[in-house]
């Protein structure tokens, strides 16, 4: 089981959380998104949010600054949502504008929100749960292009709630969170996500 569980919480880690919302955008939109938008959008956000921050975590994996992919400690985990801070900035003034979605845009300004908001916790000496804040901001993201669209993806929701309690029994069965961390992790992800609404929806 513990096995299981620690392969869930690879599997489910936050850093492929930009990337998986990129993907379930193209595959849920019915507007037309000819190739060149498609791979304008969707490489460039592979690049910057899972190959990019892979090679940041080995330099500060060599540099000793942190000891694990998970970041247990509070100080390790700074430096990490400094750089993911800066890197989907990036991503949403760079690549996005020049592939314009507005769906996409107001995805990665949530995950910004989301990812600034246990920043702040840190600093409060709270650490929230990073794969329970990307599941929750992907399920509410799901749930925000199922009502635009006016498409069914129930489906699709319920495979994301049913890896979010996956991922949330991992995390507390490792003893790398206590409920209330997973909790609120979950919440800022659906909340940062459901305030964007109003300006897309």
């Amino acid at each position: 089981m513990r096995l299981f569980l620690k392969i869930t919480s690879y599997l489910l880690h936050p850093l492929f959380i930009p990337f998986a919302g990129t993907i379930a955008y193209f595959l849920i939109t019915p507007k037309y998104s000819p190739l060149e938008v498609q791979s304008g959008n969707i490489l460039p956000i592979f690049i910057l949010t899972i190959i990019i921050p892979i090679i940041f975590y080995l330099i500060l994996r060599n540099l000793g600054i942190v000891s694990s992919i998970f970041m247990p400690d509070l100080q390790e985990r700074k430096y990490p949502l400094y750089i993911s801070l800066g890197l989907l900035l990036m991503a949403l003034f760079k690549v996005i504008p020049n592939n314009f979605t507005i769906e996409l845009h107001y995805y990665f300004l949530g995950l910004i929100a989301a990812l600034f908001s246990a920043l702040v916790l840190l600093f409060l000496n709270f650490k929230c749960s990073m794969h329970l804040l990307g599941m929750g901001s992907l399920l509410m993201y799901l749930i925000n292009l199922s009502i635009h669209f006016e498409i069914n993806v129930t489906i699709a929701i319920a495979i994301i709630t049913l890896l979010s309690g996956l991922a949330a029994t991992s995390r507390l069965y490792l003893n790398a969170h206590t409920k209330a961390e997973v909790l609120i992790g979950f919440a800022i992800g659906l909340f940062t996500q459901l305030f964007t609404v109003k300006f897309w929806l």
